[in-house]
């Protein structure tokens, strides 16, 4: 059985948005290929008593600079050059992970989600506003009315709700998440440690031959 390896993401999390800038990198030297799952934040905070770094760092002296510091290390090791701070941010992201979901079912995830993560972190814009969402997607092509139809459909709303419940109940507790079979690493500086799981669990073992 081949091995399974997640990355949960919501798009309002610009550590997920580095992070994922990495898997491809991961996926070319390991051969495995990312599930992508879309998860609610905010609901993942809701169920855990968690908060976002937004919230949590305020107010503490020297962390938030050196938080700083760290995703400009970040960013120079993988030579990221299209990333901007969204100055809306932090951005309620409901709209944005149901037409995440809603994408995957009717097959177009994939210009869905870069398109998504080009108007957040790219060309940041307000994407929690409705008017602003339906243009910034029809900007990059995607047919985003019907995929708003589609994301008030309650098999999507319902896909949404158990994602972000599975990824609570299997340990998640924010965004990035990343899960190498049952093994679960949080953010996106322990991407060595994902690499490195996913060689160990998928190195097959030297038969000893007579």
């Amino acid at each position: 059985m081949s091995l399974k390896v997640e990355f949960h993401f919501d798009f309002g999390s610009p550590n997920a948005y580095l992070a994922e800038l990495a898997l491809p990198g991961i996926e070319r030297r390991t051969g495995v290929k990312f599930d992508y799952v879309p998860v609610l934040l905010g609901g993942v905070y809701k169920a855990t008593g968690n908060m976002s770094p937004f919230d949590s760092l305020r107010g503490i002296k020297n962390k938030p600079e050196y938080n700083a510091l760290e995703t400009q290390r970040f960013i120079r090791r993988h030579n990221v050059t299209k990333f901007r701070p969204n100055p809306f941010f932090p951005v309620n992201t409901l709209m944005l992970m149901r037409g995440a979901v809603a994408a995957q079912f009717d097959g177009v995830f994939e210009p869905y989600f870069r398109a998504a993560y080009h108007h957040m972190w790219e060309e940041p814009k307000k994407m929690d506003d409705l008017e602003t969402f339906r243009q910034a997607f029809i900007s990059s092509g995607i047919d985003i009315d019907r995929l708003i139809a589609r994301a008030q459909q309650d098999d999507v709303k319902k896909g949404l709700i158990e994602r972000t419940n599975d990824a609570v109940n299997r340990g998640s507790f924010g965004s990035p998440t990343f899960f190498v079979g049952k093994e679960m690493f949080f953010g996106k500086d322990q991407l060595r440690d994902v690499e490195e799981s996913i060689v160990e669990q998928t190195s097959q073992p030297v038969s000893k031959s007579a």
